[in-house]
């Protein structure tokens, strides 16, 4: 008999179909506080005179509260039990894909170092993340 143990690193990522660029962090738990970190970081990368709208399912940590501290950041929630609507599912689809399913991790920080791994892989081509995540329906600029 083994003992099996279990660790897990979840990644916050968001990206910019218009330019094809993503942010992400990886964190061993979830919550409001580190939602509000990840909204930070689109703040802090988001073009002076833009503005980020963010989609979001109804995650307990995705309160109607956490984009207020930010002036060049939105956040639209989808209807209950949508994720198809969201570009980013396909994302995660994608990274367990080609570079997270049948994997072993020997430990924390190899599960930290293949799922950032697999994020900047998948952001190294500008055109993948633009023909994945845009949706004509979502193109609020013209």
């Amino acid at each position: 008999m083994k003992q099996q143990q279990f660790e897990y690193a979840y990644l916050f990522g968001s990206v910019c179909p218009r330019r094809g660029i993503g942010e992400a962090i990886v964190v061993p738990w979830v919550n409001k506080e580190i939602m509000i970190q990840h909204l930070n970081q689109i703040s802090q990368v988001t073009e002076y005179g833009r503005h980020a709208v963010v989609i979001m399912d109804r995650a307990g940590w995705h309160t109607d509260d956490i984009a207020e501290q930010f002036n060049n950041v939105s956040i639209i929630k989808l209807p209950p039990y949508s994720p198809e609507l969201n570009p980013i599912e396909q994302v995660w689809s994608w990274l367990r894909q080609h570079y997270l399913a049948n994997q072993t991790f020997t430990n924390y920080n190899d599960i930290v170092d293949k799922v950032c791994s697999a994020w900047d892989r998948f952001l190294e081509s500008t055109d993948r993340v633009t023909d994945m995540c845009r949706r004509e329906w979502l193109n609020l600029t013209s």
